[in-house]
């Protein structure tokens, strides 16, 4: 039996026709992606939901190999899903074709993770940021706007106009990821995709450019899609939170909510393996141990997959997909729905199944 689909349901909920309320500004539903020839393929997104509001940060989290740079690719653009659909503001960017496609990709834009890799080390300051409008010509279409423009990004970022004529490697590596970060304003973008954009910078940096990243989106309203190992940092930027296990989203929700009270096992060995200091400056140990290695993707266990891996699983956990576990989220409480897919939720208050 095929798993279940985890539902963001106030994505599936009823919208009338004619309603007012606007659609999210990315929705993407039951996405699949599978890479490979033959019978022996790799399925890198299976049926995968997840939304992203106006002027709010998704965090998405999971192992390497979970599917969320695939997910960022098919979000960009860059990967067309085998089945399900993608709306960027109620429209579907795999239709777009010329001048209407150009348009689009203004809309989404990136910042890569590694600071040192991403920017072109012949390029100066103002080159780099400038680079977008060699295609977007209109935006900018003179020098004296370009310039202008430049000038406008460097302060944005919180660098000095005076770091124009400056190159890559003239600066520390803050101070490059805010030259890719001013890079993706430069088209005026509604969604920005962050893959790791911390990762690679020193802890004091990271508060700096995280810092950064919030200011923009109140100034902005510019919205993110926050791709991140580091639980700390997705718990500082997010509104929501996705998780993702071996190409499937296994557990959604509020921030607060999926990391206080997680309704999936895998999501509280996640959070468990985090870091954290008591008050006494000592280490907790109570890190959950997951027994065996994460299964191939070539070859996904059949009913949970996160079964070969949990303390919990039973017979059933291997013969039946996991039903959609809603916790909190219904129209009598007003509270957005925070869902897992899991035969054995964790932690008590009322569950539906």
């Amino acid at each position: 039996m095929p798993e279940t689909p985890l539902t963001d349901a106030t994505a599936a909920g009823p919208r009338a026709e004619g309603s007012a309320t606007p659609p999210p500004l990315l929705e993407v539903r039951g996405v699949t992606k599978s890479f490979g020839h033959g019978r022996r393929r790799l399925t890198a997104l299976d049926g995968v939901d997840v939304r992203v509001e106006r002027g709010q940060t998704l965090g998405l989290v999971g192992e390497s190999g979970c599917g969320k740079s695939t997910l960022a690719r098919v979000v960009l653009g860059l990967e067309r899903p085998d089945s399900g659909t993608v709306r960027f503001d109620g429209t579907d960017p795999f239709t777009l074709k010329g001048r209407e496609l150009l348009a689009w990709r203004r809309r989404v834009q990136m910042v890569f993770q590694d600071p040192f890799a991403s920017l072109n080390a012949r390029m100066s300051a103002a080159d780099l940021i400038g680079e977008p409008w060699r295609t977007h010509r209109d935006i900018v279409p003179t020098a004296q706007a370009r310039q202008r423009r430049i000038s406008e990004l460097l302060s944005l970022v919180g660098l000095r106009e005076s770091d124009a004529d400056r190159y890559p490697n003239e600066f520390s590596g803050g101070q490059r990821q805010r030259i890719g970060i001013a890079r993706a304003l430069a088209l005026d973008p509604d969604l920005i995709v962050c893959d790791e954009p911390v990762s690679a910078l020193d802890l004091s940096v990271q508060a700096q450019v995280l810092n950064v990243l919030s200011e923009l989106r109140e100034r902005l309203g510019v919205s993110y899609v926050f791709i991140s190992h580091d639980l700390s940092v997705v718990r500082h930027v997010s509104d929501r939170v996705t998780v993702m296990y071996l190409g499937k989203v296994i557990e959604h929700g509020p921030a607060e909510d999926v990391f206080d009270r997680p309704v999936h096992p895998y999501t509280a060995a996640l959070m468990s393996a985090a870091p954290t200091l008591d008050v006494s400056g000592q280490a907790q140990d109570d890190e959950i141990q997951l027994r065996g290695e994460i299964p191939s993707p070539y070859d996904i266990p059949s009913g949970c997959r996160f079964r070969t891996r949990c303390w919990q699983s039973e017979a059933r956990c291997a013969e039946l997909a996991p039903p959609v576990v809603i916790r909190d989220g219904t129209a009598d409480t007003g509270r957005e729905p925070h869902e897992g897919l899991c035969h054995f939720p964790l932690g008590a208050g009322p569950m539906e199944a």
